[in-house]
């Protein structure tokens, strides 16, 4: 059975008040006896033998009360001290876990988030401890999220500046002609920053929990059929066969079509690049889906492209993330893709899952709460 820090403190109290009320009962007890004693020695005399039974008993009483005022005082303070010792220690034992935790507490403040407080209880502390830990092992991993972040940010705009003033500093040491194909290609990559930064922009909107969505009604079949026509091409050059497939038409759904089409042009992008041609896509819809209690409408986007590992599955909607075929800059995307149709899926409440096989495909399913 786990006490409770109440019921410990109720416990130690009993036992102190116990201890007390013994020891004070065993010493009168035992004081009373040696007082009968010693009035037996001391005032029993032929004066107090020949006095009246009222003047006895009066005389007994004065010599008693005399005596029991100086035991009173004497064990009034001992006791008093004694108690205020036990609780001590009893505060001392029950506070040790407080201490550590403080302790901990303290070392965070000053920055040391390498800090574990071992949990030696099962009642209110060791939860507090627990919890404790619990968030020190966050603030580790959003530490070192963070600085991932900033290292990942870095590098990916590393390459576009530096392409471009290595190109200025050529064009201002000639002193020539700078012709519009070096302009054009300054300007590709004047782009590739700045969708970096919008994407990066948006993402972090998008984990605070302050995107901004225009919900309204959605004909999520038509759309998805339009983001299908609208990539077929690129599909088709790179040797590809996509296709679209629904149950029923139309499949309504309460969504911003921008922030959807945006994350169906991140599924779809990232199979067209990962499949080798001569594969295919399929795009497939389904409405009335039940996950729990809740339905949904699913749409998932297959291909049959290089696959996942499955221990990259966990990471693969984390910043900058790629999988391990994947993470050439020049064959691959920012990184960022997949992360922000994460998020996009789950501001409209919804998620995303993904079953993968290497060198099969991979089946990344959007689910959407239906609409009411």
């Amino acid at each position: 059975m786990t006490l409770t820090v109440r019921q410990k403190i109720f416990a130690c109290m009993g036992l102190l008040v116990l201890i007390v009320g013994g020891a004070h009962a065993v010493t009168k007890q035992v004081y009373m006896e040696s007082l009968f004693d010693q009035f037996r020695k001391e005032e029993i005399s032929a004066a107090y033998v020949n006095a009246p039974p009222g003047e006895q008993i009066e005389i007994l009483k004065t010599y008693v009360s005399g005596k029991m005022q100086t035991f009173w005082l004497g064990n009034w303070v001992f006791f008093l001290a004694l108690g205020l010792f036990f609780s001590l220690w009893i505060s001392g034992v029950l506070t040790i876990p407080l201490r550590k935790l403080v302790a901990a507490i303290e070392r965070v403040a000053h920055g040391d988030l390498d800090v574990n407080v071992p949990v030696q209880s099962k009642d209110e502390y060791g939860k507090v401890i627990h919890t404790f830990n619990d968030m020190t092992l966050r603030l580790r991993e959003a530490e070192d999220a963070r600085r991932r972040l900033v290292a990942d940010v870095a590098h990916e705009l590393r390459t576009p500046l530096s392409i471009m003033q290595l190109k200025l500093e050529n064009a201002q040491q000639t002193g020539q002609y700078v012709p519009p194909e070096m302009m054009l290609r300054l300007h590709d990559e004047v782009i590739r920053l700045s969708l970096i930064v919008e994407d990066l922009h948006v993402l972090s909107l998008a984990e605070a929990g302050r995107l901004v969505l225009d919900c309204k009604p959605l004909d999520l079949s038509a759309k998805l059929e339009q983001i299908v026509e609208d990539v077929k091409m690129e599909a088709e050059e790179n040797g590809l066969e996509i296709r679209f497939y629904s149950n029923t038409r139309p499949v309504t759904v309460m969504a911003d079509a921008r922030r959807i089409t945006q994350v169906f042009i991140n599924l779809l992008t990232n199979a067209i690049r990962y499949t080798p041609e001569g594969g295919s896509i399929s795009v497939v819809i389904e409405d009335g889906v039940m996950d729990g209690n809740a339905a949904f409408t699913c749409a998932s986007v297959i291909d049959t492209g290089i696959g996942i590992p499955a221990e990259e599955l966990a990471h693969l909607f984390d910043r900058f993330y790629r999988v391990e075929k994947a993470r050439s800059r020049h064959s691959g995307g920012t990184g960022l893709g997949l992360a922000i149709a994460h998020h996009f899926v789950r501001a409209h409440g919804g998620f995303i899952r993904v079953v993968s096989e290497p060198d099969q495909g991979t089946a990344f399913t959007v689910y959407l709460p239906a609409a009411k």
